[in-house]
């Protein structure tokens, strides 16, 4: 029997094969797409990496189902783009749904692409970017589904801590499908085309009787700014995608690695004298920390995290002397900088990720305490708050905190001090560090002799006086060691790298075998 392969025909088939796979859907259906605004899946992979670095892997793969008809929905490639290739110079692994082809859903093979590449991730150690655009489970593979679905979260889950994971919602990402997202490091989520929830308009409606829209159920606004979902909100597709790779320029690729220092133009000797009218010395006055930092950075460039989520509180990213720092600040525009119980999650999460991926952290201090009042301590503010005691204890990166005016109460360890494992303390001469503020420890101190004082409003106010005095001042902390320093505002920024610096080859002491610890709720 002759042999009638050919050179040319077997070519000819490859290429029709990649066709059929770089079609997705259809064009019809890719242009609906664009008409929508969005980009198509292939579309999105090629403008986010490097030109020419894409290795697309499992092109060919389709699914394997043939109940309700579906042996005639055969699509090479099954719903999701997945490969690897680099990101300016950084390595990634990828994958994008396509929308175009079946809805996104997710089956049995559509799934374990996805698996694979996050398992070669983990193994590889390099960051993984997931674009989600897909409508869940796909119904039609009964139980098939469960293990396309579920393995995302589980393959996710181990590479917690390994590498670095961003996730991008970029169209519908419902149902369980939903949780892929939620278990990776970062969320950016595109506005208006794109909603996450577990259960939508429809089947609230039938079981709550609630009506609300998709915008206003899983939109990216109210994901940024209600429920915490979202990291970092972006008008269009490019946009999300130009926060992604803007976002890994501060992450290394994984866990043994540092991020990449770089050179910078900014002088590390540079002094900051601006800080001094930017900072207002009365307590009552409030200015935005985030000015603060970005005066303090290199050239000004700060990415910040959860911008629009619990504002009392600004987290994010930035470099000093072209080391990548991470940023845990007060913001007294807010709440005047108190913590509540947003921004104790906010904070908490920060940290671990920081410390999950060697990026040493700074705390720019102005905080009253926590937030008072019936509604938090309901809603579990100790619980909540505690989640911030633990991530610092369990942080072994380089901790540096910067009080600039005031720190009381129960946020003295929530925004750091050596008691709950910081390496370096320092203040400004404004700042006020005390458990419990001047007046309230007079009334409690000189309870009898202000009951007996001749002019009780002067006696207090004397001792309230003389407290602030003795008790307020940095140098009482100073002379205690509970700071290392007092800092003239202007060389906050030289203090901050020199000890950034001398922490560089820090190596923390054995902690105790454990399996692992229990994070409060």
């Amino acid at each position: 029997m002759s042999n009638t392969k050919t050179w040319e025909g077997e070519l000819s088939r490859l290429r029709d094969m990649e066709a059929q796979a770089l079609s997705g859907g259809g064009e019809e259906r890719l242009q609906k797409q664009r008409e929508k605004g969005k980009m198509t899946a292939r579309e999105r992979v090629l403008y986010l990496l490097d030109e020419g670095s894409f290795v697309e892997l499992n092109m060919l793969a389709e699914h394997q189902c043939r109940d309700f008809g579906m042996e005639k929905k055969r699509f090479p490639g099954d719903g999701v783009i997945t490969g690897h290739g680099t990101i300016d110079g950084t390595r990634v692994f990828i994958y994008s749904e396509d929308a175009s082809v079946l809805g996104g859903s997710t089956g049995k093979t559509h799934g374990a692409k996805i698996h694979y590449v996050l398992r070669l991730a983990r193994e590889c150690l390099v960051p993984v970017i997931c674009l989600n655009d897909g409508a869940g489970a796909r119904i039609q593979e009964g139980m098939d589904n469960v293990y396309g679905v579920t393995g995302q979260f589980y393959q996710t889950t181990l590479n917690s801590g390994i590498v670095p994971q961003v996730a991008a919602i970029m169209g519908d990402c419902t149902g369980g499908a939903v949780y892929s997202a939620a278990l990776c490091d970062f969320i950016v989520q595109v506005e208006k085309t794109a909603h996450a929830f577990i259960t939508g308009p429809a089947v609230i409606k039938e079981v709550t009787r609630e009506e609300v829209s998709f915008e206003d159920l899983g939109g990216a606004r109210v994901h940024s700014t209600r429920s915490g979902v979202t990291h970092l909100m972006a008008k269009d597709d490019r946009e999300c995608l130009d926060l992604i790779r803007g976002l890994l320029q501060f992450l290394p690729q994984n866990n043994l690695e540092k991020p990449k220092r770089i050179e910078t133009t900014d002088p590390e000797e540079r002094e900051t004298p601006e800080l001094i009218d930017m900072v207002p010395i009365q307590q009552s006055k409030t200015y935005d920390m985030r000015q603060v930092i970005k005066t303090v950075v290199d050239n000004g460039d700060f990415f910040e995290i959860h911008p629009l989520f619990a504002q009392n509180l600004v987290v994010g990213f930035g470099r000093l002397g072209g080391r990548v720092a991470g940023f845990v600040a007060n913001n007294p525009r807010i709440l005047g900088g108190c913590l509540d119980i947003d921004s104790s999650d906010k904070g908490a999460r920060f940290i671990r990720t920081c410390d999950a991926f060697n990026i040493p952290l700074i705390t720019m201090v102005d905080v009253p305490g926590f937030l008072p009042g019936v509604r938090q301590e309901h809603g579990g503010i100790i619980r909540h708050g505690a989640k911030m005691l633990y991530a610092w204890t369990e942080a072994t990166v380089p901790k540096i905190a910067m009080i600039l005016r005031k720190m009381y109460g129960g946020s003295i360890p929530a925004m750091g001090v050596h008691q709950i494992g910081f390496d370096q303390v320092f203040a400004w001469p404004s700042a006020e560090m005390q458990m419990v503020g001047a007046e309230p420890s007079v009334k409690i101190l000189y309870r009898r002799e202000l009951a007996e004082a001749e002019d009780p409003k002067a006696f207090l106010e004397g001792k309230i006086k003389e407290y602030q005095d003795l008790y307020l001042t940095p140098y009482h902390s100073a002379s205690r060691s509970v700071i290392d320093g007092v800092v003239h505002p202007k060389d906050t920024r030289k203090i901050l790298i020199a000890t950034l610096k001398i922490l560089e080859g820090k190596a923390e002491p054995p902690r105790p075998y454990r399996k692992h610890g229990n994070i409060p709720l």
